[in-house]
């Protein structure tokens, strides 16, 4: 390994001298000609900095732990792992990760293993938008949960706007001139943040459109897959008064709507708009028609996080926990389109 006494050996300086020029402390202290020489000295004998043991005179590692439960395994969340990632590095910081893969027996020997490489703060990142216990720490570093909410404590925080996105979703069959617009959402014990706001979106954009809420239009899917949508899409698309778009929980669900209308002879768009919403990579787009979706915005997600961190370390992240929605923009594919017979642009809705 090469060392500063190395480099001072081949230039014939001291070590001091050339501790300064790495450091850029040299300026009115050693010549441009010696600086140059000890630069150059440097790269051919591939001398690397030692980062630990700089570490210890700033007390500063530049290295954030990203703690991941399960996030590493599941693909479209990947997308967040990379935005901590590239922010990180822009901002000459090392992101340190690793993924529990679903067992809480990892989270202390995890935890503390991060701590041991002294990283100055962590991100705790989760694959869907639930509350997080935060984990146990022995010395206090700020802590960002990504994708999730801290249950109780002192952690920032960074989820999608999933209300607003809903509310876009729901908004753009309103704009394409439904009246009767169904939503399927899913209930179970894992979703219920998610199934509340993206609920609370629908609601919001009917109420804003001046149309009344009709319970009979809302249904709901008991497992996140197409399968457990098939049944509640018959419900709603084998009755005589059948909804003429539906607004759906996930893009999953999106897909037992599209099979059971082909089923009942139904046409996407003409008979039935659908809409969905997480914007599956490989998912969506290859449904035909493509799907109108929701974008989770996972990688933004990420870049704010580790922005957050960043700044805490920086002493410019606010006062107290802060929490971050990240905007959820609507991708418009071919999956809506007026109701038969009225063109668009016939319902004059409230904004």
């Amino acid at each position: 390994m090469v060392t500063m006494r190395d480099i001072a050996t081949r230039c014939g300086v001291s070590i001091s001298a050339v501790s300064l020029v790495l450091n850029d402390q040299h300026e009115g202290r050693v010549s441009g000609e010696t600086a140059e020489r000890i630069r150059q000295a440097t790269e051919e004998l591939g001398y690397l900095p030692n980062l630990a043991a700089r570490g210890l005179r700033t007390r500063q590692t530049r290295t954030l732990g990203l703690l991941s439960d399960g996030v590493a395994s599941v693909p479209f969340s990947g997308q967040m792992l990379a935005g901590a990632q590239s922010t990180a590095w822009q901002e000459e910081y090392v992101l340190l990760l690793v993924d529990m893969a679903g067992n809480p027996d990892m989270e202390g020997p995890a935890v503390r293993s991060l701590l041991q490489r002294s990283v100055e703060g962590l991100i705790v990142a989760v694959d869907y938008h639930r509350e997080v216990d935060l984990p146990l720490l022995p010395r206090p570093v700020p802590q960002v949960i990504l994708g999730g909410r801290p249950r109780e404590g002192n952690a920032d925080w960074v989820v999608p706007d999933e209300r607003a996105g809903a509310r876009a979703a729901t908004r753009h069959l309103i704009d394409a001139g439904h009246r009767r617009i169904a939503f399927c959402n899913l209930i179970a014990p894992a979703f219920a943040i998610a199934e509340s706001l993206r609920r609370e979106g629908y609601e919001k954009a009917l109420t804003e459109a001046g149309l009344a809420l009709d319970e009979s239009l809302v249904v709901a899917a008991s497992e996140p897959n197409a399968s457990a949508a098939r049944e509640p899409a018959r419900r709603l698309l084998r009755r005589s008064d059948r909804p003429t778009a539906v607004f759906c929980f996930s893009d999953r669900l999106a897909l037992g709507f599209y099979q059971v209308a082909a089923e009942l002879g139904l046409r996407i768009p003409q008979d039935l708009s659908v809409v969905g919403f997480d914007n599956q990579q490989n998912f969506a787009e290859n449904l035909y028609p493509g799907l109108t979706t929701v974008q989770l915005p996972h990688y933004q997600m990420g870049v704010r996080a580790a922005e957050q961190a960043i700044a805490r370390l920086r002493g410019d992240g606010g006062d107290g926990p802060t929490g971050h929605l990240v905007p959820c923009p609507l991708v418009v594919r071919d999956s809506v389109t007026a109701p038969c017979g009225r063109p668009p642009g016939t319902l004059t809705a409230r904004r």
